[in-house]
């Protein structure tokens, strides 16, 4: 199989929804479990041959840059503290991946975003990865791996990552009109944030594009939407409009946890927490006996 080995991790918007937690700090480090949620990101890109990835950043993002440097100081207190056991964490230190990063200047969009990344990406492939959405508990996932599979089988210019949402959310998100009903589908449509009555499908977009670098001329030619932005789903409209093959892939039994405010955050730090092999178990008990002392 052929690989694609760029990646695009956007992480430059301000987590608002998720104030004062990100006054100082971005979402995309914030913990689920023992890691921030950009972690889990990255270890999925690497288990899917991802050799050089690019976060589109922006003010307030250095500790993603600081994060992802190799801390031999650490390592070697460590070593000298007798903690040698904690050295297993900082294994995506060791990774065969290169780090690169630019800013988005303005905040126009994740669409802008991508298109942020052009001079990097140049002529070749890549993955598209939102760097506040884990997929898979522990991001034990192969929604990226067959999406670059099903990228050169088809020979589409867009693959994306869809899961299914209750009907009466589909005007949060991207939604697909596939042609066919299968798990592997050819998308006739994608519309931003439709009204439940206007939705063709309940199918989501979930946070994973591979796109050929025909994407670029398609973001370069949409017109900014609400706000000014560009909308990245505006885009694949475009290379639908133009007759383009973009192929949509749902997920399977693995989650889409999208850290973006707090409900959905909260709930993926419990179930990553009661997942934890060392102290899940324990955990399990102390909440049920919440639980129950709250009801009795």
């Amino acid at each position: 199989m052929k690989e694609i080995t760029i990646a695009v991790v956007p992480v430059a918007g301000m987590g608002t929804r998720l104030l004062p937690a990100t006054k100082s700090q971005p979402k995309e480090m914030l913990p689920v479990g023992r890691k921030p949620v950009v972690q889990y990101v990255v270890e999925e890109m690497t288990r899917v041959g991802i050799r050089r990835l690019l976060f589109i950043t922006g003010a307030g993002k250095t500790s993603i840059e600081n994060y992802f440097d190799l801390n031999n100081e650490l390592i070697q207190n460590l070593r000298e503290s007798g903690k040698e056991d904690l050295l297993a964490e900082f294994e995506f230190e060791r990774a065969p991946i290169q780090y690169f990063y630019t800013r988005q200047r303005q905040l126009l969009g994740l669409g802008h975003a991508v298109l942020c990344a052009q001079p990097f990406v140049g002529a070749q492939p890549f993955v598209v990865a939102l760097g506040d959405s884990i997929i898979g508990l522990n991001a034990q996932s192969d929604i990226v791996r067959r999406m670059i599979e099903c990228f050169w089988e088809t020979r589409a210019e867009a693959v994306v990552a869809f899961e299914e949402v209750p009907r009466d959310e589909v005007y949060h998100y991207g939604i697909a009109q596939p042609k066919t009903n299968r798990d592997v589908f050819e998308v006739a449509d994608v519309i931003e944030k439709p009204s439940v009555e206007e939705a063709p499908s309940n199918l989501a977009i979930a946070a994973r594009y591979v796109f050929a670098p025909t994407i670029f001329d398609a973001l370069q030619r949409t017109s900014p939407g609400k706000n000014g932005e560009i909308q990245l789903t505006d885009a694949i409209r475009l290379l639908l409009r133009n007759g383009a093959k973009v192929m949509g892939i749902t997920l399977r039994n693995e989650r889409r946890y999208d850290i973006g405010n707090f409900d959905s955050y909260f709930r993926a730090f419990v179930e990553f927490a009661l997942a934890d092999e060392k102290y899940g178990a324990e955990l399990r008990d102390y909440v049920e006996q919440l639980i129950h002392d709250h009801h009795s």
